[in-house]
């Protein structure tokens, strides 16, 4: 009995550990599938793809993002990753919600999709700094 509570233990601090990573893998990797498919991405965000250009573009999105997925699944699945995938985690979701942050300031307000966006990029940046700081101290 104990230890299967030891066990259960273990998985529950890997979830906690692992989350900001887990829960960016949900949100980033479907999309990256969004962008980089023009025929369904008029359907999920306020945007036409009207030009070689913009799908060029929203394809090289779509590998940086899936890129990105990678490292964070290498960083839940390897421990020794764990740090650098954090680190990136916090740099990709900072980043994202600053250019939200000054788009917001000079473009104006986004569709609902997009103001989402900055508070859950913002919160999970926010939140991955928390991890690493608290998940730093036991290696």
């Amino acid at each position: 009995m104990k230890n299967r509570n030891e066990n259960m233990k273990s998985k529950i601090n890997w979830i906690l550990k692992n989350l900001h990573l887990i829960v960016s893998l949900s949100i980033v990797f479907p999309t990256a599938i969004i962008y980089g498919s023009p025929s369904i991405l008029p359907e999920h965000l306020d945007i036409q793809v009207n030009t070689i250009d913009l799908s060029n573009m929203l394809k090289a999105i779509m590998c940086l993002y899936l890129g990105i997925s990678l490292v964070w699944i290498m960083g839940i699945w390897k421990t020794e990753y764990w740090k650098f995938a954090t680190k990136l985690n916090i740099l990709f979701m900072i980043s994202l919600a600053i250019g939200r942050t000054l788009s917001m300031l000079i473009d104006g307000l986004p569709t609902a999709g997009y103001i989402f966006g900055i508070i859950a990029e913002f919160t999970l940046g926010f939140y991955s700094i928390y991890q690493l700081k608290k998940y730093s101290r036991y290696e």
